[in-house]
């Protein structure tokens, strides 16, 4: 990790942008600049140590493609990403850093090993559900963050989350089956990002939570994934590796 790193940002525009440009700042590093649809994102790349995408699955390509032109490490931290973003990311970290995530919060970060380790300790006996709630605005769901959140179980479970889990309950759904990872979305009002995992067993359960109050928490994460970064070979990196977990 480097002091006084130029960070540019991809994606300035939205709510986002703001947080990352002060973030930057408090942790006393140089915003390098920001570009948005239609911006000159290989002079930014250019121009910057490390870049942070928080910006569309349809920009990632480009974005990827900017970062191994230029050489430098990029954060990847857009959610809604699907099977074909990341072969993208394998493929570009063969020539620079890649740290992508469904969440650059470092408390959500140490929560997912939290739940690893719980699924791993405890049987098959103990349910295993994910809620999560998000603003209004938010498109895609289950959340980034519940998705992480499931890979951990999935892995403390020794399974595959794509054949675990279950999604949107509706109608006459039987029993639940042993061993399947459920997921609920709720969505409303400003809420920046609230995540439970319940464990769940007969006469016990046990609930792992993290309540996100402004993205700042995700800004400052991603600032110190950024810095953490530069200086890496080329690879693809994870959130946990920036706390040592």
């Amino acid at each position: 990790m480097i002091a006084g790193a130029r960070i540019g940002i991809i994606g300035s525009a939205g709510r986002m942008g703001q947080a990352l440009v002060d973030a930057i700042a408090a942790a006393g590093h140089q915003h390098a600049g920001g570009i948005d649809h239609g911006g000159d994102l290989v002079a930014l790349a250019q121009a910057s140590d490390v870049l942070v995408d928080f910006s569309a699955p349809a920009a990632l390509e480009f974005n990827l493609d900017a970062a191994i032109h230029a050489g430098v490490p990029i954060v990847v931290g857009t959610t809604g990403l699907a099977e074909r973003h990341h072969w993208l990311i394998d493929a570009a970290a063969v020539s620079v850093p890649v740290l992508q995530t469904g969440n650059t919060s470092l408390g959500v970060t140490l929560l997912a090993h939290l739940v690893r380790e719980a699924a791993t300790r405890l049987g098959e006996d103990w349910d295993i559900e994910i809620v999560e709630t998000h603003h209004r605005m938010k498109v895609d769901a289950p959340s980034g963050t519940a998705l992480l959140l499931g890979e951990a179980a999935a892995a403390g479970r020794g399974v595959r989350l794509d054949e675990a889990s279950v999604r949107g309950r509706d109608g006459v759904t039987g029993a639940r089956e042993a061993g399947t990872i459920g997921f609920a979305a709720l969505r409303g009002g400003s809420v920046a990002g609230d995540h439970t995992v319940h464990f769940l067993a007969d006469n016990e359960r046990l609930s792992l939570s993290h309540l996100a109050e402004n993205r700042a928490i995700f800004a400052r994460g991603a600032v110190r994934a950024g810095a953490w970064l530069i200086g890496k070979e080329p690879g693809r990196y994870t959130m946990p590796e920036v706390l040592g977990l």
